[in-house]
């Protein structure tokens, strides 16, 4: 795998990751709930955060030395996967219609 192809593939990862909270109203897509509560939204933004950041890892792995990083490595990919969650949360809260139940 050449590192374009890499970058391509973990920005792919990050982003349905990201936006897959607000997609399904299943836990991670897989167990079903009776209410998604927020806060279990955000247990798999940062459960699927760290999942797209191993399987980074991984893919930097099999380049080649992995480079060590420190916090503020964290924090900033840690916010640029909010920012690819933004698509998923307009479409849950702010673009559909809200289902009303008689």
């Amino acid at each position: 795998m050449n590192e374009d192809l890499a970058r391509v593939l973990i920005v792919l990862i990050a982003v349905v990751a990201a936006n897959l909270p607000f997609v399904s109203s299943r836990m991670f897509g897989v167990i079903k709930l009776k209410v998604k509560t927020g806060w279990i939204r955000v247990v798999e933004i940062l459960i699927g955060y760290g999942i797209a950041g191993g399987i980074g890892v991984m893919i930097e792995s099999s380049l080649g030395v992995v480079h060590p990083q420190r916090w503020e490595f964290f924090a900033l990919t840690f916010c640029l996967f909010l920012v690819f969650a933004y698509p998923g949360f307009v479409y849950r809260f702010l673009w559909r219609s809200p289902v009303v139940r008689a």
